[in-house]
């Protein structure tokens, strides 16, 4: 019955088809997840919900009139106007049927994990993400080691007031995208208990080879990684022989991992030990 819900799609059904419902990113995990690749599990709250929850709100109006004052050439605008948006969203009430559409969701994701309130990462998944002469990615906020029902409703509309961040909004001027066009889906993922995490590409960004893959990676979750606050380790690997051609062990400084006292995430100093240690085997 839930896979039939408008505001849910489990990552199992969605594909590329999927993207104006679930945005760019959920319809890729999807797709990774249907061939076969150890995703860990979860589901997409559709752009169907982010609509329902405007109307249902009855801000939509606000918002429009909040971007219509913004000046792209005036930063202080751009900025009043996210923060108005982003309260109007984040102070407003999730509907009812939205609401318990994720919330059993959630406990049906916790149980087939067998975790009672299962940690989940909450993921912005935008429809204009990676397109040809525009890139939206990285615009929208995802939250790591989110637990119990009542955080992530909370962190559902975060996500989606991240749809008007300053950055945001300024980039859908300069490229010229309607805002109302612009849609937000929100994926619920189950944490992985990461010792090292990063980003891998599946050819090497510099020139293209498609016969190399290149790992980049540093101690506890990938949020140090992608926010760019370390030099990451860099692998160069041979995609047909799996061997490693080119490594840089660089000196790791900080790393996020879970407080086990409060149960979220910190920012914490690497031991001196681990800092030129790398971070992954070779194996």
């Amino acid at each position: 019955m839930l896979r039939e819900n408008p505001y849910v799609l489990w990552f199992r059904d969605c594909t590329s088809e999927s993207l104006p419902r679930v945005g760019g990113k959920n319809a890729s995990l999807g797709e990774m997840t249907k061939a076969g690749i150890p995703v860990p599990p979860g589901f997409a709250v559709t752009t169907e919900a982010y609509d329902d929850f405007l109307s249902d709100a009855g801000i939509k109006g606000d918002i429009e009139h909040a971007l219509s004052q913004v000046d792209i050439q005036d930063v202080v605008s751009v900025e009043k106007a996210s923060q108005t948006i982003r309260q109007l969203i984040e102070s407003a009430q999730v509907p009812q049927r939205i609401g318990e559409a994720i919330s059993a969701s959630y406990q049906i994701l916790a149980k087939e994990c067998n975790v009672a309130d299962l940690p989940i990462a909450v993921r912005s998944s935008a429809t204009a993400e990676d397109l040809p002469g525009a890139s939206f990615a990285g615009q929208q906020e995802t939250f790591l080691w989110v637990r119990g029902s009542d955080q992530v409703l909370y962190k559902f509309k975060t996500c989606v007031s991240s749809l008007f961040t300053p950055r945001a909004i300024s980039y859908r001027i300069k490229m010229g995208f309607p805002h109302e066009q612009v849609l937000i889906s929100v994926g619920m993922q189950k944490m992985v208990n990461a010792r090292a995490a990063g980003v891998m590409f599946t050819l090497n960004p510099a020139g293209g080879d498609p016969s190399k893959i290149v790992i980049e990676g540093n101690w506890g979750l990938g949020e140090s990684v992608v926010s760019g606050e370390v030099t990451p380790d860099w692998y160069l690997v041979d995609k047909v022989a799996i061997e490693i051609l080119k490594r840089t062990i660089s000196r790791k400084t900080v790393e996020h991992v879970v407080d086990p006292d409060t149960g979220e995430v910190v920012t914490r100093d690497i031991p001196p030990e681990r800092q030129n240690a790398p971070c992954l085997s070779d194996e």
